[in-house]
């Protein structure tokens, strides 16, 4: 089983209830990082570089990158093990969009499940920014689980006016 991971509230939830819902799976928690961000920076317009960045500093901004993003799935991972199963932590550079990126790695690893969680965007931002996880029910080969968080700061529906 794969499980995307992006260090939220939301993705250590869905760690969790995935975990609760499929032990003992082991499990493959997925950090997705953007490669060739130093790079992007260095061809950036003028008006936006600050300072000039030579390729040098983008190939160090690109591992610093990759470092965290291995640290944050190795966070992922511990949340999986310390609710009791076998998982490795995976930072995958992404190719096109996180959706892309996760469908892929499912493919080669021939997964048997895709576990994500939403962070409940609605409305313009929801259209504005896309929905991963609706990208990923319509083309991850394999069944795929949308875990939604709510935050303890969003409204639950039982909190709504009754008449």
């Amino acid at each position: 089983m794969v499980i995307g991971f992006d260090g939220s509230s939301s993705a250590t939830h869905t760690v969790r209830t995935a975990v609760s819902l499929f032990a003992p799976a082991p499990v493959l928690v997925v950090a997705v990082w953007e490669a060739g961000l130093g790079f992007e920076l260095l061809g950036s317009p003028v008006s936006i570089v600050l300072a000039p960045i030579d390729v040098t500093a983008a190939l160090d901004i690109d591992r610093s990158v990759f470092e965290t993003a291995q640290r944050l799935a190795e966070t992922g991972a511990e949340v999986a093990r310390k609710a009791g199963v076998k998982a490795t932590g995976l930072a995958v550079a992404d190719e096109g969009t996180v959706a892309d990126t996760l469908v892929r790695l499912v493919r080669e690893r021939h997964a048997r499940a895709l576990v994500v969680g939403t962070h409940g965007r609605r409305g313009l931002r929801h259209r504005a920014i896309g929905s991963t996880a609706r990208s990923l029910v319509e083309s991850a080969p394999c069944p795929t689980l949308v875990i939604r968080y709510q935050d303890a700061d969003e409204p639950s529906e039982d909190a709504s006016p009754k008449e």
